[in-house]
């Protein structure tokens, strides 16, 4: 018997695949200016960023918590797009 899905949107999800994910949806700037650590605002790059935030449990925290955010959000565009549609 498969195991049940699960419903948490992390599960599954490496943290460079969230950060990947983030830096598309923002960018470098926007995402240094809502989380403010120095691998997002001066010389970013997907690498470095990874090594801090694999160290670092507040700074992952709120990675992920921004990267439910953009979900939430993307989810409430959908929908309301497709209420459009009606």
């Amino acid at each position: 018997m498969p195991p049940a899905p699960t419903r948490d949107p992390l599960h599954g999800k490496t943290l460079e695949q969230l950060l990947t994910e983030l830096v598309e949806h923002f960018g470098w700037p926007e995402l240094g200016r809502r989380i403010a650590i120095r691998c997002f605002t001066h010389d970013p790059s997907v690498r470095s960023s990874l090594t801090f935030l694999r160290r670092t449990p507040w700074a992952r925290a709120k990675v992920e918590s921004l990267y439910l955010y953009m979900l939430r959000e993307r989810e409430r565009q959908r929908q309301a797009g497709s209420s459009q549609d009606r």
